[in-house]
């Protein structure tokens, strides 16, 4: 038990010191502007139709169990308000994260593995190349950007396919179902004029995408031992950014609505 604990301290306290070189090395963000807009593409188009496919089928579903609770009560006419607040405030970044975690995330944590293991970057140490600067900034850079974007993405799709199972299953009217979305989603919050439940979920998503892209590299970074501790790294990647994006999400959600 102490030594697991020691461990977990030493894995989020590496993770840390990880971040913040991230956050030192921002400033020559410019000078590696190629290596993020591939980071955009691996990270953003590359799982575009996954965020569409597994969006559309969440709102479908948010729409089609809280509609049949709703009819009990007459009350059908407000399904388009709890499918756009779900999806806005918990389960379009949420679910974004996810995906990302399973995806780019174990991509980025086997590349890096790959390296350690081969001992590239030991090369790179050797040949005084900051690794952290040309591999781990854009890595992270592009998931905390790419990760709010689909979460939009994810937010409206959601919302589409709400309506979508609201008329065709519910009765619901589309015209009625958006009335409800805009009133939902109209009070404005104190963050560039936009609504609350949507800067909320934006600024989750930017954290669950900085999350993710620290462990994974971290996880990557640190990949010992040939092909086994590059699947080993690649499963401790997934399963640590799963983990801390459901923590982080809880103390965001009470930070901002508790």
């Amino acid at each position: 038990m102490i030594r697991a604990t020691l461990d977990l301290c030493r894995d989020v306290g590496f993770q840390l010191e990880l971040l913040g070189q991230v956050g030192l090395r921002l400033r020559s963000a410019f000078h590696r502007r190629g290596l993020i807009a591939d980071q955009f593409f691996q990270s953003g188009l590359k799982v575009f139709h996954v965020v569409l496919f597994v969006g559309l089928f969440v709102g479908m579903i948010v729409a089609l169990q809280t509609g049949i609770e709703l009819s009990r009560f007459g009350q059908e006419d407000q399904i388009g308000t709890i499918v756009s607040l779900s999806m806005c405030r918990e389960m379009g970044p949420f679910i974004t994260a996810i995906i990302l975690a399973a995806t780019v995330g174990s991509a980025l944590a086997a590349e890096l593995g790959t390296m350690a293991v081969n001992e590239e970057l030991t090369a790179l140490e050797v040949m005084s190349i900051d690794k952290v600067n040309l591999l781990v900034m854009p890595r992270v850079l592009g998931l905390a950007v790419m990760c709010p974007v689909l979460a939009i993405v994810c937010d409206t799709i959601g919302i589409l396919g709400g309506a979508l199972i609201s008329e065709s299953q519910l009765g619901v009217d589309t015209t009625m179902y958006f009335d409800t979305v805009v009133e939902a989603l109209a009070p404005v919050g104190n963050l560039l004029g936009l609504p609350k439940d949507i800067y909320t979920g934006l600024f989750k998503a930017l954290v669950f995408g900085t999350v993710i892209g620290t462990i994974s590299c971290a996880e990557g970074l640190r990949a010992r031992g040939g092909a086994v501790g590059v699947g080993e790294c690649t499963r401790r990647a997934v399963r640590n950014s799963i983990i801390a994006t459901i923590i982080a999400n809880y103390f965001l959600t009470w930070a901002f609505f508790g």
